[in-house]
């Protein structure tokens, strides 16, 4: 039987993607609304940084969470969770 080849890549063999950092992933994503903003894109150009857009918002979405629930274990306190905002240096609130 012979194996699927995409492009001349074994997909059986494929290693999975590994999801980006959050600030690559931000970065990549700013490109991809830069583009889609131009305008001069074919339609189908167009749809597949979309999709690649949806796929990097979702996976830095996921990456923010998991980044706030860490934070709210670390403040755990008395066997109960205090969200308390997180403030810069200069006392101003994160916005």
């Amino acid at each position: 039987m012979c194996p699927r080849l995409y492009n001349g890549v074994d997909m059986a063999k494929k290693a999975p993607e590994q999801e980006p950092s959050f600030e690559a992933g931000l970065a990549e994503l700013e490109k991809i609304v830069a583009e889609l903003e131009d305008g001069e894109l074919p339609l189908e150009k167009s749809l597949a940084l979309f999709e690649q857009g949806v796929k990097l918002s979702d996976s830095c979405r996921k990456q923010l969470q998991e980044a706030e629930s860490k934070v709210e274990i670390l403040l755990k306190k008395e066997g109960r969770v205090e969200a308390k905002p997180f403030t810069l240096t200069d006392g101003e609130p994160e916005r």
